[in-house]
């Protein structure tokens, strides 16, 4: 493998990553067919030469597939990244208490770290906080697992201000990963504020808006099997053609920086605070050039608070709303 890119760094708490990360779930599942495994161990080392050092999967992407993958991907230089997961956690009858929730999920973060091929887990999240288990139940067993040295740092996804200090304030956080773009801005208001405060990262999924704001979504597109852009009403044909003046907007300013949409949209992210990180995923090496390239577009603070000005008048037609894309196993 090539040496990386030298990309800007940033902090997650105690870990150093790149500016822009790379999310490998669509190369498993979300957006049809999985990739080719060769194919998908290559993007990944790619992304890497290309200055990425941050890597997102799950262990319920593919059934643990996508760990399996990126672990090979990232044998040679594992030492050089920084590899998080997530585990989606239900309590059950065997879990009457903290310890045995802490069995549990050591045991999964054991299958996380064997599909992965690793002795650690550098960032390891909640995904989708349960609203049925105590946020400090969680945050002990995640202390726990730090003192055990299986996980580095720990983090929550779409948790609420108040889950985060709760949380928090047992172990503290390393990241928060939610969605946000310029299609989904509502963690401005208290999440992101809230990181800031206490020096938690915030990792953004889905920072193009599933795509939509790369500007190559064609409305007359078909997606077919399993994948999320089948349940997200902005690929309704109306809301496509709805939600152009924000595409006009992307495409006037990255004619003005030489840049492209999906470019000035992840610079205006990373403008706006030091402690985000994006993890755009891509299944075509053009893409993945092009996301992490966005890492060298930087805006001023007169055109970012052009942007802002802007954004403040364009209405987002459209959601994404996590219920509808689990119907997604509905679908084939």
């Amino acid at each position: 493998m090539k040496g990386a890119k030298a990309m800007h760094t940033r902090k997650l708490r105690n870990l150093e990553v790149s500016a822009i990360g790379y999310g490998c779930m669509g190369l498993s599942i979300g957006y049809g067919d999985a990739t080719d495994r060769r194919e998908a161990i290559d993007l990944i080392r790619k992304a890497y030469e290309l200055g990425s050092t941050l890597f997102d999967t799950a262990e319920f992407y593919g059934m643990g597939s996508n760990e399996e993958l990126l672990g090979e991907a990232l044998k040679p230089i594992r030492d050089q990244v920084i590899i998080a997961t997530k585990i989606l956690y239900e309590k059950n009858d065997e879990a009457s208490s903290t310890e045995k929730m802490l069995q549990q999920i050591r045991g999964r973060v054991e299958a996380s770290l064997k599909r992965l091929g690793t002795d650690h887990i550098d960032l390891y999240y909640q995904a989708r906080v349960n609203k049925d288990i105590p946020v400090e139940d969680i945050a002990y067993c995640m202390g726990e697992l730090i003192k055990e040295g299986k996980i580095l740092g720990w983090g929550q996804s779409q948790a609420t201000e108040d889950e985060i200090r709760r949380a928090h304030a047992v172990t503290p956080l390393t990241a928060i990963q939610s969605e946000y773009s310029m299609m989904e801005r509502k963690f401005e208001k208290d999440v992101i504020p809230t990181c800031e405060e206490l020096g938690i990262g915030f990792v953004p999924f889905s920072p193009l808006g599933n795509g939509f704001l790369s500007g190559k979504v064609q409305g007359d597109t078909e997606y077919v099997g399993i994948d999320a852009r089948r349940v997200i009403t902005r690929f309704n044909n109306e809301n496509i053609v709805a939600n152009q003046p924000l595409l006009d907007l992307l495409t006037r300013f990255a004619e003005v920086k030489g840049a492209t949409p999906a470019q000035i949209s992840l610079a205006w992210m990373l403008h706006k605070k030091e402690f985000i990180v994006p993890i755009p995923g891509s299944r075509k090496l053009e893409r993945i050039q092009e996301n992490l390239g966005a890492a060298d577009v930087e805006l001023t603070d007169v055109e970012y608070n052009q942007i802002e000005n802007e954004l403040a008048k364009i209405v987002i037609h459209g959601d994404r709303k996590d219920e509808d894309i689990h119907r997604l196993r509905d679908l084939t």
